[in-house]
């Protein structure tokens, strides 16, 4: 089981605590550092002192770590044209000598959309499957060689597709709850497939769709990663555990219920039960990114544990 941190910076952070976390995570030897891609803060936090950028942010870090794989949860599809997209994406890879990833979703949250003046269009998802489409067309073309896509929301003609990223293919993330579209596009696209905040009997569910929708599509269910999305709090003690849920604003109850908490003992426990529907990957969701100590004992009491 591999564990990555997943931030959710648009709740309030600068770069200099993401690098701060970053260089904390990849020290401990968690997997990756993952971001999510907001621009507007969401509850009741005020979000100081403002949104970073997903790919500005994993510029930063890649010149600025050395080991730790970089990505998103997820890109919005909304926020890039798939053309400038593959260029940002190959570059950060470059940067980072091969380390990076890429989650790639629709884009889901309108209220960011309206607060920065970006269109949010009702067909989302249309848009996905063709930005997966020309981006790793793009990637994909050898060099030398021209791309040209006619789709009906976005059309490139004679494209040099260049620069290439670093990787030989840089790994791709799709994601969701959907029933049936997006397991039908994760077997065509997905190196990995996420299910964000799901309890285990969904979490088995979907992956079962995708396995079966990428033997349909004539891959392997073998060939894709299975990861989830969880939010951490754990403590030595249960007062520890009620201090962390405290700074996050949740009840522990539910964050035991629906999350990653509890004692060490617990948490293993529970990385176990979702091991074994499936999950080979799990991105610890951590809320409060000043509490260093909590990615130290996760690291220190969790990751020894796993199998």
């Amino acid at each position: 089981m591999d564990l990555r941190v997943f931030t959710e910076p648009q709740q309030g952070a600068t770069y200099e605590t993401l690098l701060r976390v970053a260089k904390a995570a990849e020290d401990l030897h968690y997997g990756a550092f993952f971001r999510s891609d907001h621009y507007l803060h969401m509850g009741s936090v005020d979000g100081l002192p403002g949104p970073t950028d997903a790919w500005i942010t994993l510029a930063g870090l890649a010149r600025e770590t050395e080991r730790i794989r970089l990505g998103t949860l997820m890109t919005a599809g909304t926020f890039r044209l798939p053309g400038v997209l593959a260029i940002q994406v190959a570059q950060v890879d470059q940067m980072s000598g091969g380390r990076v990833e890429l989650g790639l979703g629709s884009g889901w949250y309108e209220a960011e959309h309206e607060a920065y003046g970006i269109p949010f269009p009702k067909e989302k998802f249309g848009r996905l499957e063709e930005q997966l489409a020309v981006v790793t067309g793009l990637w994909n073309t050898p060099v030398g060689e021209r791309f040209t896509y006619e789709g009906e929301f976005y059309r490139l003609k004679d494209s040099p597709a260049l620069p290439k990223p670093t990787q030989p293919k840089v790994p791709v993330l799709i994601g969701g709850h959907g029933a049936k579209r997006t397991p039908a596009l994760a077997a065509r696209y997905a190196d990995e497939f996420n299910i964000p905040f799901a309890p285990l009997e969904d979490t088995e569910r979907q992956f079962r769709r995708v396995r079966a929708a990428a033997v349909e599509a004539g891959r392997s269910g073998d060939d894709l990663v299975y990861s989830n999305a969880l939010v951490a709090c754990v403590g030595r003690t249960d007062l520890e555990v009620k201090r962390r849920a405290d700074a996050i604003g949740r009840d522990v109850e539910e964050l035991k219920a629906n999350g990653l908490a509890g004692s060490p003992a617990e948490v293993v426990e529970r990385i176990a039960q979702f091991q074994g529907v499936g999950s080979q990957r799990m991105y610890v969701q951590m809320l409060d990114l000043d509490d260093l100590d909590h990615l130290e004992l996760i690291a220190s009491a969790v990751m020894p544990q796993l199998v």
